[in-house]
């Protein structure tokens, strides 16, 4: 069960958008997320990429670690590794997490937390469990999405956000049977804390069992929806969706009314969902730019991937404090590779 939850009918509540003022899209695939090791050796479910980019642009990496339940010793995070020319958003849905950075940044992000990262001009950081965590086990729920920036932001000071489950605007379905998470972007002219680079829409959703839930959508943006938990249906044709699956939204068919995206929780959820169909909605103005990419580097041309390892192998990346210096690091294995 997410950490941030709320009464809906104290909420305020999307519009309600009457058969007649409805444009929405049709899914245009589901794609199954496949599971990977990552950092010191957690699972991670990983829709994109995968698939054609184009489809998630502006976004370039989805991540779903748990939910798991860890015992004792099991818990695993990073070890200090660098980032240039993107953005990573860490979404905490339960449990906990620490983030340092570089520049300064981070702290100890839970229980429905945020730490938004961007990287650009170059960065390091680490990711590790807190050690109450590792100690005693329990809980974690967490996803991390990775942004693109547009040339002209890949070269920016990095930056850190601290987004508290606090700050995140909530909001409920027309008929009051869905909670709206909205981290970032704007829903309905409801905005969210995280300040971004690239327009971007990132919400979590939890959809009562049997319920709809209908959002208008911008008609530039893509639209992504990722199953977190439960069993449910996305676009006007119904088309299912479950656990670690992610519908792609095809096209808007425009009207003069706009568009909007529409979702449908299953009637029976499985235990797991017995509170509802948890959904991430996600989407952007795409920015269609070439892509150079190689380990923890997204850039434009291959010449700047190998000028990214080189200004890191010369410390232009930030200087790890001494106390946590490592042997080897992760960019040092990608540059074997």
């Amino acid at each position: 069960m997410p950490a941030v939850t709320a009464d809906t009918l104290t909420l305020p509540r999307l519009p309600r958008m009457p058969e007649s003022e409805r444009a929405a899209r049709r899914v245009a695939k589901v794609v199954r997320a496949r599971r990977f090791l990552e950092g010191e050796g957690f699972e991670v479910r990983r829709p994109f990429p995968g698939m054609d980019l184009s489809l998630a642009d502006p976004f370039l990496l989805l991540d779903h670690m748990g939910a798991v339940e860890y015992a004792p010793g099991e818990a695993k995070g990073t070890p200090w590794h660098p980032h240039r020319g993107f953005e990573t958003v860490t979404y905490i849905i339960d449990g906990a997490f620490q983030h340092r950075d570089t520049t300064g940044g981070g702290g100890l992000i839970s229980d429905g937390d945020t730490q938004w990262m961007t990287a650009a001009s170059g960065i390091q950081h680490i990711e590790q469990p807190p050690p109450e965590l590792v100690a005693k086990g329990g809980l974690f729920h967490g996803v991390q999405l990775w942004v693109n920036l547009p040339r002209a932001q890949k070269w920016a000071p990095p930056r850190y956000q601290d987004i508290r489950a606090t700050d995140i605007k909530l909001l409920a379905g027309a008929d009051g049977a869905s909670l709206v998470r909205v981290i970032a972007g704007e829903l309905a002219g409801h905005e969210g804390p995280g300040v971004t680079y690239t327009p971007i829409t990132y919400l979590h959703a939890t959809v009562s069992p049997g319920a709809r839930l209908t959002m208008p959508w911008p008609r530039d943006f893509n639209a992504l929806l990722y199953v977190l938990s439960g069993d449910g249906f996305a676009g006007p044709e119904d088309r299912p969706v479950s656990e670690g699956q992610l519908a792609v939204f095809g096209g808007s068919h425009h009207t003069e009314h706009g568009d909007a995206l529409t979702l449908r929780a299953a009637d029976t959820q499985p235990l797991a969902g017995r509170n509802g169909w948890e959904v991430l909605v996600l989407g952007g103005l795409p920015i269609r730019e070439p892509i150079a990419r190689y380990g923890p580097f997204v850039m434009n041309t291959r010449e700047e991937i190998v000028q990214a390892f080189e200004d890191f192998q010369a410390g232009r990346m930030g200087t790890i404090p001494a106390e946590h210096v490592p042997h080897r690091s992760t960019a040092d294995e990608n540059l074997d590779a």
